[in-house]
């Protein structure tokens, strides 16, 4: 395949949808030039894919990050990184380690459409495990309204269910922490210390202010949270590092309340 190209670029020209913080990844096999797999990314997945080498992904139907062949061990090692021409989405060039497909084939795109109506999926496809969120879809249901007329937006509520994603969060981190699985994310921060993850906590605290900016002009508040999310993830990992817990951060709040 030919990897010639005329034009180098910072990753700030992607372009992603503005309600759901997400730019199509088209993954290309860069020696044989076979489409394998089609997913969607955020700004911290393409950000993790260029600092790992190892492709990484944005899953709508669970909301979490997922890395190819962390469990399956089917990793792709990343050759390039490209954008198209209108920024609106990405190519990851790779040279995948086992099938990309999580029903085992080599190609997510093995089926042939034709005019002639079928009536059942494989069964294999059916059968098979999931990797980590291949294949899957839908989008989880936004919570707001428009402020366009200059409404207040409706927010979603705040419960108990709100904090247990938080704490599957830490215990996520805090296990990542103890077991430091070889191509983890996570494991990648916390090898390289305090000095890293610090500085990725600071870069996220810039991108969500840019992200405020950005949303009080344009009225698009989930760049925001995606945004957000990504800090929070970082904080948590820098704490774990740094060996303190959620409680502790909450026990200091606590005592500022007097």
């Amino acid at each position: 395949m030919d990897l010639s190209m005329t034009e180098t670029v910072n990753l700030s020209i992607v372009r992603y949808d503005s309600a759901t913080g997400l730019v199509p990844v088209v993954v290309q096999d860069v020696d044989t030039g076979h489409v394998l797999t089609l997913a969607y990314a955020d700004r911290e997945a393409i950000k993790r894919t260029l600092a790992t080498g190892e492709t990484w992904f944005y899953s709508r139907s669970r909301q979490e990050y997922w890395h190819k062949g962390e469990t399956s061990g089917n990793t792709q090692k990343v050759v390039d990184v490209r954008v198209d021409c209108d920024g609106d989405a990405v190519l990851y060039l790779v040279q995948p380690q086992g099938p990309a497909c999580h029903t085992g084939e080599t190609t997510c795109f093995f089926r042939r459409v034709t005019h002639a109506e079928t009536t059942a999926a494989p069964n294999r496809a059916r059968a098979m495990a999931a990797d980590e969120g291949e294949g899957q879809t839908g989008m989880a249901p936004v919570a707001t309204t428009s402020t366009a007329d200059g409404a207040l937006r409706e927010l979603a509520p705040v419960d108990a269910d709100t904090f247990a994603t938080l704490a599957r969060l830490w215990d996520l981190i805090d296990h990542r922490f103890q077991s430091r699985p070889e191509g983890s994310y996570t494991t990648y921060l916390f090898t390289h210390g305090a000095e890293k993850i610090g500085k990725k906590v600071g870069e996220e605290a810039v991108e969500v202010a840019l992200a405020a900016l950005r949303a009080e002009i344009t009225d698009t508040p989930g760049t925001l949270a995606s945004e957000s999310a990504d800090l929070l993830y970082h904080l948590f990992a820098l704490w774990r590092y740094s060996q303190i817990s959620p409680a502790d951060v909450l026990l200091e709040l606590d005592k500022r309340r007097s």
